[in-house]
């Protein structure tokens, strides 16, 4: 049996972001870039378990970079895609493009 997990709306826009970025990637750029793409203002709590959860899917790898003095000396985690992650961004997709097929002209009779 097939069995498909299903992608949350916040889970959805954090993998497009990431992607998005590319190396990039990490939590005050993925919440900014989704800011300015989308408008939505994600927390920083929210966005780092959600962080968490994909890659406890294995839907997100993470490595660590150098340590910067801009951020006292801390080093930045960066997120990547797995390809279990593309797969579930791309069932995603094609489950909204399914339902949304057609869907234009009910919309306009409203």
């Amino acid at each position: 049996m097939n069995r498909t997990t299903y992608l949350g709306e916040l889970e959805q826009m954090i993998l497009l972001t990431v992607l998005r970025l590319r190396d990039g990637a990490y939590g005050r750029s993925i919440r900014d870039e989704m800011a300015g793409q989308v408008g939505r203002e994600v927390t920083r709590s929210a966005a780092y378990i959600t962080l968490e959860r994909l890659a406890e899917k294995g839907y997100l790898t993470t490595r660590m970079g150098n340590p910067t003095p801009e951020r006292g000396g801390r080093a930045k985690r960066y997120y990547e895609l797995t390809a279990a992650g593309k797969e579930a961004l791309r069932e995603s997709g094609r489950a909204f493009m399914r339902l949304w097929a057609g869907q234009e002209s009910l919309l306009e009779e409203m």
